[in-house]
């Protein structure tokens, strides 16, 4: 079977709790963001429980409108351990559809100031015709890297 997943993993000098807080907050997910996908919250709220629904405004060249809104919802909310979310998109009858891809962070204490963070991307649960359509990972796995990069400088700073 092939690869259905791609991580990178990063230490950051920075107490698990901290970096927790900064991915909690949407807000700072444009700052992060290794693709330069993501423009800006749309909405405000800390992340606060699984189920929970964010908005996020997007850009991609190759999207047929160029910008485009998604709607996240939290998967996982563990503080200060694990938070994940599945991006999704209005179907226009007022419910949401999710694609199948899921974007999630472990933070593991290392060491009394440090934390080993590993940003994920998993498509394994994506249809097919989705897959054929958009193709995985529609990024360079560098680009993990450069949010862990972002997140750091970010939590750091």
């Amino acid at each position: 079977m092939a690869e259905q997943s791609i991580r990178a993993t990063k230490i950051i000098d920075a107490p698990a709790e901290a970096i927790f807080v900064v991915l909690a907050d949407p807000a700072s997910h444009a700052a992060i963001d290794g693709t330069g996908w993501v423009r800006e919250t749309l909405g405000g709220d800390p992340l606060t429980a699984p189920g929970q629904i964010f908005r996020m405004s997007m850009y991609h060249v190759m999207h047929p409108d160029g910008t485009y809104e998604v709607a996240n919802r939290v998967q996982v909310f563990d503080p200060p351990s694990t938070i994940s979310w599945e991006p999704g998109s209005d179907t226009g009858d007022g419910t949401l559809r999710f694609g199948g891809w899921i974007w999630r962070y472990d933070l593991t204490p290392n060491g009394p100031s440090n934390t080993a963070v590993t940003l994920s991307y998993d498509w394994s649960a994506v249809p097919d015709a989705i897959r054929d359509h958009i193709g995985f990972p529609p990024f360079p796995s560098e680009h993990l890297s450069n949010s862990l990069a972002h997140l750091a400088e970010l939590v750091t700073s």
